[in-house]
């Protein structure tokens, strides 16, 4: 049996102040630093979890979280690769707008579904995002808006490349990313439909334990909620 935990950063100031994020940078809330610590603490105690690898993103609240984790845990000696493939699912035009006024804007109905629906592609932005992070990366990867299924399809080949064959190999796995990520990855390792993955949630700092068999067959899923 090998173990992969999943874990949403911790809250960030847009999180605090419900305004849409995606691929903007943007720092933990004070709340936030103390939610990443509480799941340190809730990943130190799962039985027979020993990680040899961190996986995480870009973005900066990702990436803290998944070092606060791995200072609690006595991780810190173990590699860490960060990709794009995990960052958060890319809202467009939308991002840094407040979640409330784009009701108001666009319509309850519509901001539902570009929010949860699988397929529904935000407001793009003009172009891709430019920042220093991306620099060397092909400029035509770069999304300037994602449904939930985009987002999917460039986090997968991460997930087959990287984390299967680790866990294939019998290594426990720790993936620290984002809320939309982590449900595109969760709607593939579950094999949840188009419908019922809207129903999904992924709470910040609540680690999901997946414990698979030698095929990655799932045996048990386990989310550590608050104390």
């Amino acid at each position: 049996m090998v173990k992969l935990v999943l874990v949403r950063h911790g809250e960030s100031i847009a999180n605090r102040d419900n305004v849409y994020t995606g691929w903007n940078d943007v720092a933990l809330s004070a709340k936030g630093i103390e939610q990443a610590k509480s799941a340190g603490l809730k990943v130190e105690k799962i039985p027979d979890f020993v990680p040899t690898h961190i996986h995480t993103s870009v973005l900066s609240r990702a990436i803290i979280t998944a070092n606060i984790i791995a200072d609690i845990c006595d991780f810190l000696y173990l590699p860490i690769t960060k990709t794009w493939r995990l960052n958060e699912r890319h809202y467009g035009a939308l991002r840094g707008i407040n979640k409330d006024v784009s009701r108001k804007v666009f319509g309850q109905k519509q901001v539902l579904k570009w929010r949860r629906g699988f397929d529904s592609v935000p407001p793009l932005l003009a172009q891709p995002v430019q920042d220093r992070r991306y620099k060397g990366y092909d400029m035509r990867l770069m999304p300037q808006g994602e449904s939930l299924h985009q987002t999917q399809k460039r986090l997968m080949p991460y997930y087959i490349d990287h984390i299967a064959p680790q866990l294939l190999a019998g290594n426990d796995q720790l993936v620290v990313a984002h809320g939309s990520s982590l449900r595109a990855l969760i709607k593939k390792l579950e094999d949840i439909n188009d419908q019922d993955i809207v129903k999904l949630e992924v709470p910040n700092a609540q680690p999901i334990v997946y414990t698979f068999d030698s095929n990655l067959q799932i045996i048990n899923k386990e989310i550590l909620y608050k104390d």
